[in-house]
């Protein structure tokens, strides 16, 4: 392995190359020299700009939940819009298509890293505690709005649903659900509580054109 060859960005670049690492052979692979074969630079790089591997670590966890935040604002922003089953799910399919999943599997499986993440993360498991958060956050914009029931209790929705969609998606041997099958399990969680009608499929939508034009022929004189 080469030395003394600075990268830019070594850092993002460090991040990502563990990022690939985890989600191609798993947590108990993620070790200093992996990151740093996979990244291509010598192992001093890590050093470099991280105390140890643990900092290293709780600073790739800390990324990404940075990264759900931006998310979160996104789906706040997409509150009254389009249907409330169709933005959780492409929430869900967001966040658990990336990392996230691997992240979760890394953090339970390292103690001191979950020691680490303790100031950031108070309770709950990192990534999973900030993404239920996120939900929540919609949730309770949306029950404002008028879109789901006054009554709706968001404090158990949004771990349901955040604990349904791990599920989904964390077998890393098979491919990620389909859309429609994530789409499904939301719409299940929050049947009892949606006051939205559902948007009509395209198939009902081509009945009801049809409908139309046939009703509308009957008419002409």
């Amino acid at each position: 392995m080469p030395t003394g060859v600075a990268i830019r960005n070594a850092r993002e670049q460090l991040f990502d190359a563990a990022e690939r690492v985890l989600l191609r052979d798993g947590p108990n692979a993620l070790t200093s020299r992996a990151v740093t074969t996979e990244a291509g630079c010598a192992k001093g790089v890590l050093h470099r700009h991280f105390a140890d591997f643990d900092t290293f670590l709780a600073e790739l966890v800390l990324n990404r939940i940075a990264r759900i935040d931006n998310q979160a604002s996104a789906l706040r922003n997409s509150a009254g819009a389009d249907t409330v089953a169709g933005n959780l799910t492409g929430a869900l399919t967001t966040l658990f298509e990336s990392v996230a999943v691997a992240i979760v599997g890394l953090v339970i499986s390292r103690d001191d890293l979950r020691a680490r993440l303790r100031q950031a993360t108070p309770t709950g498991v990192p990534i999973l505690a900030e993404a239920t958060t996120m939900i929540a956050s919609y949730l309770t914009i949306e029950r404002e709005r008028g879109r789901i029931a006054p009554d709706a209790d968001v404090c158990t929705l949004a771990p349901t649903l955040i604990g349904a969609g791990h599920l989904l998606f964390a077998d890393r041997e098979s491919a990620p659900p389909e859309a429609g099958a994530v789409h499904k399990v939301v719409a299940t969680v929050i049947a009892g509580v949606v006051r939205e009608p559902l948007l009509p499929t395209a198939q009902q939508q081509g009945v009801d054109h049809d409908v139309a034009v046939v009703a509308d022929a009957d008419e002409v004189p």
